[in-house]
């Protein structure tokens, strides 16, 4: 258990938004050769953000795709980074920190 989640649950869901991420990719990148409409930045960031990291930072190197642009470069691994150093402190500390900290605000 995870914060009162069973682990089974946050693998399905990282899974899943991890091959969301770099299905998302290859459907921009594709729609990007048609000249056709494309998904937001916003939404590729959300995604990422969201705990697509992997799925959405292969996606780019795979499809070559935003790798151009370098807030794509820096800020997909920059987030990812972020969120697995959030995941380490939170598995070693628990829920204990995160409620003092959350006190805060």
């Amino acid at each position: 258990m995870f914060f009162g989640i069973p682990i089974k649950y946050i693998m399905i869901y990282f899974a899943v938004i991890n091959l969301f991420g770099f299905l998302i990719m290859w459907y921009d990148k594709h729609q990007a050769k048609w000249g056709r409409w494309r998904v937001p930045e916003k939404t590729l960031f959300m995604i990422t953000f969201l705990g697509g990291g992997i799925g959405t930072l292969a996606g780019m190197y795979t499809f070559r795709h935003k790798t151009k642009k370098m807030r794509f470069v820096i800020g997909f691994p920059t987030i990812l980074i972020t969120e697995i150093c959030l995941i380490i402190y939170l598995a070693l500390y628990g829920e204990e920190k995160l409620a003092a900290f959350l006190e805060l605000f």
